[in-house]
């Protein structure tokens, strides 16, 4: 690392205050620090000091995300193939002519399966971080800060959220809605209200519905007027035919949902790899344990409540909680969007209020709305525009208590 670091401080004048690349000093402290810790520290009594940075903290959670990527891949690939092998035909698109020259098959092969689907991922992964973070660094040079790190995380999670056949362009817009109406218009990464990720997923939604909701979007085949075979995710079966769609727990159905081998969401499908990160950023305290118990109980208790009133006319009232929580993005939702810590709550208690609040309006969402069975999107963004009225009410206590045990001593 260390001819790194000389070749930084080599150019570092260059960038500084009078050199000749000083309107670019934003992007070479990014890549420096994204590097290196920065020699600049605090100093005083009065700061509070950690080794763990922002950049840091971003690496984590992208650690606890890469297992979901690859599955992510894996799964888009096998859910195509399986269509395949059930009659469907492939896409007319560059993706299947570039996956058939390089010889492979449509079978249930891992690589075959991984390979076919990263050439649907990669490009929507490369489109959102090359839109997303040229509207970064182009923020960066304009306001004259250092590059926020924020957009870092949110590159990873947006692709993650979207249908393999979403068309590039609306991945372009709806990362440069969500990072500069997210983001940017507060003041960029730690003055946000909304998640910026499920703000460019939100305005994808409702802007091009036909791309991103239904039963097309999800497989990347033609399998349309296929006998005996949908598109539809568990979710829009569970909505339409209720629990029986789904099959018995102990069929090997909800091990699959599980597991993540069902339609969905390129990078939503494996409750078993969301869990796996939930433990990453748990024991690393990157993310919050409070939020992410806030959410498991309010979505409980309302499942719970919901399945015992019952309905005639609404199937989705009697899915019980162990089918909520491994299908559609709740278990995605939970651990990656949820546990934002710039839009969810800061104090501890209001962590698990708040999560509690996701948790409860996610299944209220789900049940009550058959037009709209995904509602993780919808309970999270709304509890981001709460996270700061909840942070009021716990500070305010605490003053209050505070103030009175000084006053008895």
């Amino acid at each position: 690392m260390r001819p790194l670091l000389k070749f930084f401080k080599s150019q570092e004048r260059h960038f500084a205050k009078g050199g000749k690349l000083e309107r670019l000093y934003p992007l070479f402290e990014a890549m420096e620090t994204l590097a290196f810790t920065p020699a600049s520290v605090t100093k005083g009594s009065v700061h509070v000091r950690d080794a763990l940075d922002l950049k840091r903290m971003m690496i984590v959670v992208v650690a606890a995300l890469l297992p979901t990527v690859v599955m992510a891949m894996y799964n888009t690939g096998l859910q195509t193939h399986r269509a395949i092998a059930s009659g469907a035909e492939p896409l007319a698109r560059w993706q299947t002519g570039v996956f058939e020259a390089l010889g492979f098959d449509y079978t249930m092969d891992f690589l075959a399966c991984f390979v076919h689907g990263a050439l649907y991922f990669l490009p929507v992964f490369v489109v959102g971080f090359a839109v997303g973070g040229g509207i970064e660094v182009l923020s960066a040079i304009i306001r004259r800060h250092e590059i926020n790190e924020g957009f870092f995380v949110t590159g990873f999670l947006l692709p993650l959220t979207l249908p393999p056949t979403i068309p590039l362009w609306q991945v372009a817009t709806g990362v440069a809605f969500g990072v500069l109406i997210g983001k940017e218009v507060f003041g960029g990464t730690g003055m946000n209200v909304l998640n910026p990720a499920l703000t460019a997923r939100a305005f994808l939604f409702f802007a091009y519905p036909a791309e991103i909701s239904g039963d097309a979007p999800w497989i990347a085949a033609k399998f349309i007027g296929v006998d005996g075979f949908s598109g539809a995710t568990a979710l829009s079966r569970a909505a339409s035919e209720g629990v029986g769609a789904l099959g018995e727990f102990a069929s090997g159905a909800w091990m699959d949902a599980f597991l993540g081998v069902i339609p969905g969401s390129m990078g939503e499908t494996s409750a078993a790899l969301c869990l796996f990160g939930a433990l990453v950023l748990i024991l690393t305290r990157v993310g919050s344990w409070r939020t992410m118990l806030g959410v498991v109980a309010g979505s409980l208790a309302l499942a719970t409540l919901l399945n015992a009133i019952g309905s005639d006319t609404n199937p989705m009232f009697s899915v019980p909680f162990y089918w909520h929580v491994v299908i559609g993005g709740w278990a995605f939702g939970t651990v990656f969007m949820a546990t934002d810590p710039v839009s969810s709550a800061f104090t501890e208690a209001g962590r698990f209020i708040y999560g509690l609040g996701i948790g409860a309006m996610v299944i209220l969402v789900r049940v009550v709305n058959p037009a709209y069975p995904e509602g993780m999107m919808m309970a999270i963004l709304f509890m981001n525009m709460f996270a700061p009225l909840i942070d009021h009410f716990f500070v305010k206590a605490n003053i209050k208590r505070r103030v009175a045990r000084n006053a008895a001593g």
